[in-house]
């Protein structure tokens, strides 16, 4: 299920969690994600012009895979769809916003940070799931461990990863991308200067490039 949006994940390496106050931000934002190489934002639902951000971002670059992030309910998701979100994430295990997803088929990366909440995942057949908040659950050495144990199972880290510590975290097999919101933080553009998220966005895909090749 999703295989082929597991690929592009893998491919893509990191995808910037992204939170808008401003749907003017939108368009230059997406310019600079893609002027950098980095092919993908996830737009967290933590703000009231998320569901805008989405459709602007998605029509400035039409090539950037633009997905809705923070999802916690079945309005947020079908807002997110209908603004043309391309994947959904979600912090937590909740099957009454991952069922639908599936059902329509959209890819749909819900936080499992348990065996239990893996199991859960695993029985609607995902196996590609979000591991959230990474370093307070214990970081790598909890994805090294559950992975151990639920084969094939690969995670999304997205909570304490940085420029400095993201190789670390792309050099295991278990990962098949990190989120991370160190490229695009709202200080970086508040001016509405955006060459410091392309800047910040270059470093990032090299160390991807580092890694993977």
């Amino acid at each position: 299920m999703f295989e082929s949006f597991y690929q592009k994940l893998e491919t893509l390496g990191i995808v910037p969690v992204v939170v808008l106050d401003r749907v003017e931000d939108a368009e230059p934002l997406a310019h600079a994600l893609m002027d950098a190489g980095m092919a993908s934002a996830e737009v967290t639902f933590r703000t009231d012009c998320a569901a805008a951000c989405i459709g602007a971002m998605a029509k400035a670059e039409p090539d950037l895979c633009v997905g809705a992030g923070t999802v916690l309910t079945t309005d947020q998701l079908d807002a997110a769809i209908e603004a043309g979100a391309r994947f959904i994430v979600s912090p937590g295990f909740d099957e009454e916003v991952c069922r639908p997803c599936i059902e329509r088929g959209i890819p749909v990366l819900p936080a499992a940070v348990t065996p239990t909440e893996l199991i859960a995942a695993r029985k609607l057949g995902l196996t590609v799931t979000k591991f959230f908040p990474a370093a307070q659950y214990g970081g790598l050495g909890t994805i090294q461990a559950l992975a151990a144990v639920f084969g094939g199972h690969r995670f999304m880290p997205t909570g304490g990863i940085s420029q400095a510590n993201v190789e670390e975290y792309l050099a295991c097999p278990a990962i098949v991308a990190c989120g991370g919101t160190w490229m695009v933080k709202p200080a970086l553009f508040a001016d509405g200067d955006f060459s410091r998220v392309r800047d910040a966005a270059e470093q990032a895909m090299e160390a991807v490039h580092r890694v993977r090749g």
